[in-house]
């Protein structure tokens, strides 16, 4: 009898530990009771005795799950579902030193496509005070070309408030999470490549097209903006469908000239 033939008429051994399989039924019983954030669950004992397991390994269960953010004590209420911090859960393991090259870039680029999709909500949200105040951020800030790294704290200060103006609590968290990477990619040499310097749009220029209240320039700005950013990743990419004169086209479009 071969193995396929056995694997029909053997079920398969659940080879998970205890504590794993624990968990994954309480999180079933929260599903299948449709519990919300703030609605209690059992405690230790009561659910002890109904899974007829000790309460050493429900307490150990209950603690993966406040690790993951789903479930929270709270004093006179006991445990409750909590609505998770994703970018927090996130960040516990995002450790730029230990994280691996390819998830480091990985990550890089999710940042510059994050920023690039949020223009939309930028332009419709964006006060005339916003503007202003991005405006006081970058006044001073040196011109920069292609070539050169960003400036850290005009980096964070500049993109941040870009970040606060969406009003999207996870996008704001998310630009906590993706600086300390963003910077690490840079420092550690990972994208610290040279690039042949181009005209890209500056943070004074973003805050210039911004006035305009003009979605789709702004949207263009902001990838414009990004240009060099991208290069360094293309430059160390192995795909050769992304090159500089795939590049070169974009950057002569008369749509990105005009916003300069």
């Amino acid at each position: 009898m071969n193995t396929e033939d056995l694997k029909s008429l053997i079920p398969a051994v659940d080879t998970r530990s205890l504590v794993d399989r624990v968990e994954m039924n309480l999180m079933d019983f929260f599903i299948r009771r449709n519990l919300k954030p703030g609605d209690p669950i059992p405690k230790e004992l009561e659910l002890s005795a109904a899974m007829g397991v000790s309460r050493t390994v429900i307490r150990e269960s209950l603690n993966r799950l406040k690790t993951m953010g789903l479930i929270e004590s709270k004093k006179h209420r006991g445990t409750i579902i909590k609505s998770p911090d994703i970018a927090e859960i996130l960040q516990k393991s995002m450790i730029p030193r230990i994280l691996n090259e390819s998830t480091l870039k990985d990550v890089f680029e999710m940042r510059l496509i994050l920023e690039v999709g949020m223009a939309d909500l930028i332009v419709s949200r964006a006060t005339d005070e916003d503007i202003e105040e991005l405006f006081e951020i970058v006044k001073n800030e040196s011109l920069q070309t292609a070539d050169t790294l960003f400036d850290v704290d005009y980096e964070i200060h500049f993109h941040g408030k870009l970040y606060e103006i969406t009003g999207n609590e996870t996008l704001k968290s998310f630009q906590s999470l993706l600086l300390p990477i963003f910077n690490y990619a840079y420092s550690s040499g990972l994208i610290n490549k040279h690039i042949e310097t181009k005209h890209y749009v500056s943070h004074k220029e973003l805050v210039e097209i911004l006035r305009h209240r003009d979605a789709g320039k702004f949207r263009k700005g902001m990838r414009w903006h990004l240009e060099n950013h991208f290069r360094r990743i293309m430059v160390n990419s192995d795909d050769s469908a992304v090159n500089d004169g795939g590049t070169e086209a974009t950057l002569n479009s008369p749509e990105v000239t005009s916003l300069s």
